[in-house]
């Protein structure tokens, strides 16, 4: 039974990559069909605002300069940063506390 385990856990491993891809793949078509224009129209509002992007794998936090139709501009620290629509999951503004202070843990 031992000598399965190697197996089964690649087995499992290329389940749950495949189904990632596939997730990914299903998003951008989807956003290709229209909604890359309600995210442009939404994304507008961040603009000077310090925001957390997240995409499928990692999140990005700075402020927004610019938006267009085909991604977003972050600045962070003085360098700047591109993000195509189609990898966006969700945009949000940096959490504060009560005195105005940025959160130091983010939980999501």
């Amino acid at each position: 039974m031992s000598s399965y385990f190697p197996l089964i856990f690649l087995i499992i491993i290329l389940f749950v990559t495949q189904r990632n891809e596939k997730m990914i793949v299903k998003h951008i078509i989807n956003k290709k069909r229209g909604a890359n224009t309600q995210m442009y129209e939404l994304a507008q509002s961040f603009i000077g605002k310090e925001c957390i992007v997240y995409t499928f794998n990692s999140q990005l936090t700075g402020t927004i300069r610019q938006v267009n139709e085909g991604g977003i501009l972050l600045e962070k620290s003085g360098e700047q940063e591109a993000v195509n629509f189609d990898f966006i999951v969700r945009i949000r503004e940096y959490p504060r506390n009560k005195n105005g202070k940025k959160k130091s843990v983010v939980l999501d």
